[in-house]
């Protein structure tokens, strides 16, 4: 973080001094990436650095990487596609690895998606259910693979019909036998399992950018259909996501967004780590991501984006959300608010290094839940 944080503090000062200073200073591959102003729509590389610590993995470094390209150059209304690659390696030996690519093909007719990755990085399991306690939490080892794969087609104006497909494979270990985990009878499947999935998916797309919206729509849905496989074939299931986003031009300088997401697991049984889970960077953010998880997921939020100049931005954030296994109940839903800054490295694609902070619920006898988050690209 103190890497970025100094690095947008220089590009703030190369913007108030001028060109030439920042010319000066900097070296030119830096400020090819972060600030040279670029109105052709050639494509564009970025990188940002990841460093951190933590008792139970150490040293934490790596970095994320943004490749952003037109597939078609001409055409003005052609979506920006990209290439986004992370990965990261702590000195005990965990690792994190993601790459994945959104390819628009010109005229936006067809869509593709395909992201691969591992995670071999502990977790915290708090328990299932609305009302977890921290007291409660498990530290579990974790190891995650997985594929998922999109395309869809454009059938008529801004929609879209198409297919999800991939897999998961999870395996955990847990350490502490008198814990949550090992003694909770609500917790399945604790040792992991291995699954496919397929099924249909949906999307309207109204939006006049996908990268830095300031007006239109999306409605974004997909049914997995889940099988087993290996060691626990006998399981099958479902996983539905809708997910409904509206943008709103106050101003050429101010955009109001939307954005409601539910999420809810089909079938007789409930693997603790297909539950819906509350709390990420794109919603609900202050909330430990997997410290509420249950059957069904509802949640919302409005986000107001101030753009100070053409390189920064600043937003503020509010929301709302619960899990809840069968009932939804209005008293139950867990507020969150926070606000953030955005320096746009690319202006004419609308490209942004995120960095944000949200604050959540403070639970009795414990401290108000809260998180920081640092990335690439809007929230939603």
């Amino acid at each position: 973080m103190k890497k970025l944080l100094a690095l947008l503090t220089l590009l703030s000062i190369s913007e108030s001094f001028g060109p030439a200073f920042g010319q000066s200073i900097i070296p030119r591959f830096i400020r090819k990436m972060y600030f040279e102003k670029d109105t052709t729509r050639r494509s564009s590389f970025v990188v940002l650095p990841v460093l951190s610590s933590a008792p139970e993995t150490g040293v934490e470094l790596g970095g994320a990487s943004l490749y952003s390209f037109y597939t078609d150059t001409i055409n003005h209304e052609t979506k920006v596609s990209n290439i986004f690659a992370y990965a990261t390696l702590t000195t005990k030996g965990q690792n994190r690895l993601n790459i994945s690519t959104t390819y628009w093909s010109p005229q936006n007719k067809y869509h593709y998606f395909a992201g691969i990755g591992r995670i071999d990085f502990p977790t915290d399991f708090y328990g299932i259910g609305n009302n977890t306690h921290k007291i409660d939490a498990d530290r579990l080892g974790q190891k995650r693979y997985r594929l998922l794969l999109e395309a869809q087609k454009l059938v008529a104006k801004n929609v879209y019909f198409g297919f999800v497909g991939g897999g998961y494979k999870y395996d955990f270990t847990n350490t502490n036998p008198t814990g949550i985990f090992n003694n909770n009878p609500v917790v399945e499947d604790r040792k992991g399992g291995t699954f496919l999935f397929l099924g249909p998916s949906f999307i309207y797309d109204s939006r006049n950018n996908n990268t830095y919206t300031t007006k239109g729509m999306m409605v974004n849905a997909y049914f997995n259909i889940m099988q087993g496989v290996l060691d626990n074939n006998s399981y099958n299931g479902g996983f539905l996501n809708v997910e409904f986003s509206k943008f709103i031009s106050i101003s050429n300088t101010l955009v109001l967004g939307f954005d409601m997401q539910e999420q809810s697991l089909v079938g007789s049984r409930s693997p603790f780590y297909l539950l819906p889970q509350m709390g990420n960077d794109e919603i609900m953010r202050g909330y430990y991501e997997g410290r509420y998880r249950d059957r069904n997921l509802l949640a919302g939020q409005a986000e107001l984006r101030y753009r100070l100049s053409e390189r920064f931005g600043i937003v503020g954030f509010a929301g709302a959300g619960e899990v809840f296994h069968s009932s939804f109940s209005l008293p139950e839903l867990k507020p969150n608010l926070g606000g953030g800054l955005r320096y746009f490295f690319d202006i004419e694609k609308g490209l942004s290094i995120r960095i944000d902070y949200g604050i959540g619920q403070k639970p009795t006898g414990e401290q108000r839940e809260s998180g920081l988050y640092i990335g690439l690209g809007q929230a939603f």
